[in-house]
Formats: C-alpha cells, structure tokens, sequence
C-alpha cells in the first residue's frame, strides 16, 4: 500500500505539489489523472525519493522514502519518460545487466526474462540490440526492465504513450497480471480509455493538489456526469492534456 497525506514540494516560486493526498491499496490500479504541470512527474519522484518533499508523510508498505529509500527501491519498479536503453545491447542483455544490478543470480534472471518477454510479447526483440526500436518497442523494453525483479509496487509515468494496438493489449494484460498478483500500481495518464479500461481507482490532482479520489463510477456519481472524460474536465476546469 502507498500512503500520501498533505505533500508539498516547491521549486523556487514554482509550488509543484501543493498537497497531495491519497491510498493507493495492493491488488489494485490507481490511475493518476491530472491536466498538464498539475505534478504528477514530480510526485512519482516523490515517492520513489528521488525528490526530497518539502512537507507531508508519505509511507509505502510503512516505509518512508526519504528515511529509507534503498529500502523502498528494492521493492518498487518505476517506468519514466526517460527510458534508459542502450543502443549497443540487446535486449536480453540489457535486462541481464539491470537484473544484476537489483542482485538477481543468473539463473533467476533467465527465468524471469523468458516471463516478461511471453508477458509482453518481446520474444521478436529478444536478440536485437535497442538502436532502430520503434517507441512501441522501447516502451514494452523499458517496462520489462521495471518489472524484472518482482516489484510489489509500481509507479507507470506515461506506459501506453506510442503504442500500436498489439503493444497496447500486452501492456493491459501485463496490468491485469499484476493487478491479480496483488501488487500495487499507481499509473500517471492522460488517456481516459485507458483508465476506464484497466484502472480500479482514480487519483485527480490539479495545482499538485488532490482535488478528487474513487473509482471512475464514482467520480461520475460526484459530479452528476456520465462520462469520466467530462467528470474530470468538471473536477479540474480545464481540458488540458485530455486523450481520447
């Protein structure tokens, strides 16, 4: 479980999170939906410690990051807009490398390899050094790396941006996997398909403040709308950033 209460984070006169409230429970997932520059960036960083918060408490499965954070990173995967692959390995050894470097022995990072890429359907890629990837490709790479060492926890910043189709359904069954596996997932989005289609819970922030928590039927009910779309322009007053 991710824990948030009343976190705030500035940069100069710039207040990016102005206090961020939620739960995020295990076995679920929890869209993030905000308008652009509403904090959702800044606030996955918060949470794995690679920010510093300038106020609140946050707690994951009781841990705080900034107390502990290689306690929390051992134990949480993080996909950013930033995916990190290097153009001279292939795949299989670029998830070789970062197993090693979350302390998996060999013969693990086999099996786990063999796993992900029949989850996410990488076994044309296996082999293929990244340079000349597509972004559908890149992204399903970068994923398989978050999701190499078992995280409990994962934070999705942007998963389904540039995929096709296919890159998209093995993106939703890798959720729905992981969702029945009971870990707990918080996935920043712009895309309401998307989060009607796999999410159990939303989080709407604006001004990096939490302005609304449920699930999408809920959110719906609060606002008297009946699309989540229209819900959300209603609960930040702006259609910034919406996707279809």
């Amino acid at each position: 479980m991710i824990e948030v209460h009343d976190v705030r984070k500035q940069f100069g006169k710039v207040q990016a999170l102005a206090g961020a409230t939620f739960t995020a429970a295990d076995g679920q997932i929890t869209a993030l939906l905000g308008p652009n520059g509403a904090g959702k960036t800044t606030l996955l960083r918060t949470l794995v410690g690679l920010l510093k918060r300038d106020h609140g408490h946050i707690a994951i499965d009781g841990v705080d990051p900034a107390v502990d954070p290689m306690r929390v990173r051992r134990n949480i995967g993080v996909l950013t807009d930033q995916f990190g692959l290097y153009d001279r390995l292939s795949t299989r050894e670029y998830l070789t490398y970062f197993g090693e470097l979350n302390g998996m022995a060999r013969p693990a990072i086999s099996t786990r390899i063999a796993e992900v890429s029949e989850l996410l359907a990488l076994d044309d890629i296996l082999e293929r050094r990244a340079k000349g990837f597509s972004q559908g490709q890149r992204i399903k790479v970068a994923l398989a790396r978050t999701l190499l060492h078992r995280p409990r926890h994962l934070l999705l910043d942007e998963p389904s941006r540039g995929l096709d189709v296919m890159s998209t359904r093995a993106l939703r069954r890798a959720l729905a996997a992981l969702k029945a596996d009971g870990c707990c997932v918080i996935m920043a989005t712009h895309v309401m398909q998307e989060v009607i289609h796999s999410c159990d819970d939303v989080i709407v922030i604006a001004g990096g403040a939490t302005v609304a928590q449920g699930t999408p039927q809920a959110l719906c009910a609060r606002t008297g709308l009946e699309s989540l779309e229209d819900a959300f322009v209603s609960l930040v007053g702006t259609e910034e950033g919406i996707e279809l």
